[in-house]
């Protein structure tokens, strides 16, 4: 089913509002949400909103949080979120990070007791409209067993670096440090496909690909799956992310960090404050004239996508050009949604009292 944009986000602000969120908080989580499905990552879009109203119904989410700066510097500030949707603190957060950057140069702001934030292109992107180099990370449900082992003890942990270009779109490295994102296997799983070799292991550690293995006991894998094929990077990738995020912020980490699936319960002894981000902005003209950068960003894009391939049919990908193109597709045509997704959406329309999509 084709949803236009205009109509998935007055659905998604009304359901955010019919759990007690303010009107400014509801236009802004419905934003955030938006802006995956309008780039193409539908594992992080309104396919979540069922998840977020599960953890308002347990009683872990906050809706309406004291958002506030707990410790800071000139240039560094430690942000507690009050339990609130990661949705809201996270560019909340990112927003004291390009307050910073404006008057210093840089700002870096880690953030404890949040939630679920949604796509960390999101909230690097806001650092680009600055003219700024936007950063952002968070922890995540412990999904991903490190190397060697068969625990799940970290999560899928993305990280995003986004870069201002002239007259092209933005360069964004947005990414999960695991092998996929759950968010994958959840769309597989609807789908009803196998993954990929490499993603998942089952309980025991042998490879498998069947997209329901983590509800039996399995895990992700490291970026780079395992040993042999690098897969000690991911994991040291996806280890710096829970450190930025959570042991510097004072959030839970590693398999402390409560989870936003439905299979795994809450952990009974946590270490920290809920889930953790890092977010950072640094000014362009803190280096060099934007106006160059920006020229040289274009010369780097256009060598990169002038390559030449090993199959003349192929062409190099910018990074964030898949997500610019979905975009520019989705807001013309609409956004597509899976059937097993709208049943979901209608269920919380029929509880709220909503318009159901159609």
């Amino acid at each position: 089913m084709l949803i236009s944009e205009s109509a998935l986000r007055t659905f998604t602000e009304s359901v955010f509002t019919a759990i007690g969120c303010s009107p400014e908080h509801s236009r802004l989580a419905a934003d955030v949400l938006l802006k995956s499905d309008l780039r193409g990552i539908d594992s992080h879009g309104v396919a979540r909103l069922n998840g977020y109203v599960r953890l308002w119904e347990n009683k872990r989410i906050n809706i309406n949080p004291d958002i506030r700066i707990v410790h800071q510097t000139a240039t560094t500030a430690t942000v507690d979120g009050d339990a609130g949707l990661g949705l809201i603190v996270a560019p909340m957060a990112m927003r004291v990070a390009i307050e910073k950057a404006t008057q210093y140069g840089s700002g870096w702001v880690a953030v404890r007791n949040s939630n679920h934030f949604g796509i960390a292109g999101y909230h690097a992107l806001m650092a680009v409209e600055k003219d700024m180099i936007g950063f952002a990370m968070t922890n995540a449900s412990p999904l991903v067993s490190p190397i060697y082992s068969s625990e799940r003890l970290l999560g899928t942990n993305p990280m995003c670096y986004a870069f201002p270009a002239g007259k092209y779109p933005p360069v964004v490295v947005d990414m999960a440090t695991s092998a996929a994102a759950n968010g994958k296997l959840e769309i597989a799983q609807r789908l009803g496909k196998q993954v990929p070799e490499g993603w998942i292991q089952d309980k025991q550690g042998n490879s498998t690909t069947d997209p329901h293995a983590l509800k039996s006991g399995g895990a992700l894998l490291p970026l780079g799956s395992d040993a042999e094929h690098g897969g000690h990077k991911g994991f040291g990738l996806g280890a710096t992310v829970d450190i930025l995020s959570a042991v510097l912020s004072g959030a839970n980490y590693g398999p402390w960090v409560p989870p936003f699936v439905a299979f795994l319960d809450p952990p009974t002894d946590p270490v920290g404050l809920g889930i953790g981000h890092f977010v950072g902005a640094m000014r362009v003209d803190g280096f060099r004239p934007v106006d160059e950068f920006k020229s040289h960003l274009d010369n780097w894009i256009e060598r990169f996508r002038s390559s030449a391939t090993v199959d003349p049919s192929q062409k190099v990908i910018i990074p964030g050009e898949p997500e610019m193109d979905a975009d520019a597709d989705r807001r013309a045509g609409g956004i597509p949604l899976v059937d097993a997704v709208v049943k979901d959406l209608n269920v919380l329309a029929e509880r709220f009292g909503i318009n159901p999509l159609d």
